[in-house]
């Protein structure tokens, strides 16, 4: 970017962005308050951790709307009015944050929260616009392109909220030097249709949980989650009308791919939150009552498109996803402790993490009948 077009962003703000490009040039200007340790810490690549994808986007350009046109057309008109510019930045309701005085577990763990979650949100981005770069189908360039510009918000919002704890992720060096997993574009729709259902059931059960007890609400981010969860919830709406191009996409063999992806997007959610009890207990989030209503809600959103949705009441659910933590806590201690021992350890805990996954994939599925109409309306 040139000295002239980068003084033209000065002073901008992300949440104002009409467009991806601006809000990305917005961050590039920003990019000299970058810090190190949070760059670092998005650029790990491990099972828990938000990874960046690419895929055959020629295929995605192929896909023909037409038989979802109406609903499309709605969907589309109502993200191009674009009702949260604008929102994603400090106002008078952010309430001054004392973070040398936070208890230093939950400092620690609420940080690797929003960079985590900054990480996922830009992960988005990253796969969205290059979608709307590649493409010459107007229908989806266009839907990519606004989800794009969500997500660059998001990720912008997040990253002011680490600087206030004297850190930042440098987003453009993500882009070019983290590393992308390549997924087939069906693979893309299920990963990424759940991530965003589920991060609506997330953001909006926790902002539910402080609406009713708003002592616990220890840092203001979690005031804006409202109408995060809400443009999350769009893009999963996308995702699900791009599925229903396609009947075979949520039918025969490829119900086994849909219950790999539920199984595998409930067990790292469980996983990675019980990684951060210090932070579910400022909450005064109890991580078991939490991951059951978040899977709870996103298995009911899911019915929308995929014909079966998990047994999560099935007595070997809950006791199957505690043995999972247990696994993981053994891994992590075993890289810690390096040596022999800790790659002996970490092996044994490997394997009893994957017999953990097989005994939850081979819970029978619930099965359903898909409704008519796929469109829904944020209603938690």
């Amino acid at each position: 970017m040139n000295v002239q077009n980068q003084n033209a962003y000065e002073g901008k703000h992300t949440a104002d962005a009409t467009t991806v490009e601006e809000g990305l040039a917005i961050q590039e200007e920003q990019a000299k308050y970058d810090d190190d340790f949070a760059t670092n810490t998005a650029m790990m690549n491990t099972l828990l951790t938000p990874r960046f994808y690419t895929t055959d986007f020629d295929e995605l350009d192929a896909i023909d709307v037409s038989g979802v046109r109406e609903d499309w057309d709605k969907l589309i008109e109502q993200m191009v009015s674009d009702p949260n510019k604008g929102h994603f930045k400090k106002n008078e309701a952010w309430d001054h944050v004392d973070w040398d005085g936070m208890e230093p577990q939950l400092k620690k763990e609420f940080i690797d929260f929003l960079i985590s979650s900054c990480t996922a949100e830009f992960s988005g981005c990253v796969l969205y616009k290059e979608m709307k770069r590649r493409g010459n189908n107007k229908d989806i360039t266009q839907l990519f392109q606004l989800m794009a510009r969500d997500e660059a918000r998001h990720a912008g919002f997040i990253n002011d909220a680490l600087r206030e704890a004297g850190l930042r992720v440098n987003l453009g060096f993500l882009t070019q030097s983290k590393k992308y997993t390549y997924f087939r574009p069906k693979f893309i729709y299920y990963a990424t249709y759940l991530s965003e259902k589920i991060g609506y059931a997330r953001y909006i059960t926790i902002f539910r949980h402080l609406e009713a007890n708003p002592e616990l609400r220890f840092h203001p981010i979690f005031k804006w989650f409202e109408e995060w969860c809400n443009d999350e919830f769009s893009h999963g709406e996308a995702f699900a009308l791009l599925m229903k191009t396609d009947p075979k996409l949520t039918s025969g063999k490829n119900l086994l791919w849909i219950k790999f992806f539920l199984t595998a997007v409930y067990a790292t959610m469980y996983v990675r939150d019980h990684q951060r009890p210090a932070f579910h207990k400022a909450l005064g989030v109890d991580p078991d009552w939490y991951a059951h209503e978040v899977f709870t809600k996103t298995s009911k959103l899911s019915e929308q498109i995929f014909p079966i949705t998990l047994d999560i009441e099935h007595p070997r659910w809950q006791p199957t996803l505690e043995r999972l933590h247990r696994a993981n806590v053994q891994i992590a201690k075993a890289k810690e402790a390096g040596g022999f021992g800790g790659k002996l350890n970490q092996l044994i805990g490997s394997a009893k993490a994957a017999m953990c996954f097989v005994s939850l994939y081979t819970i029978p599925a619930k099965k359903h009948q898909v409704p008519q109409s796929t469109r829904l309306e944020p209603a938690y």
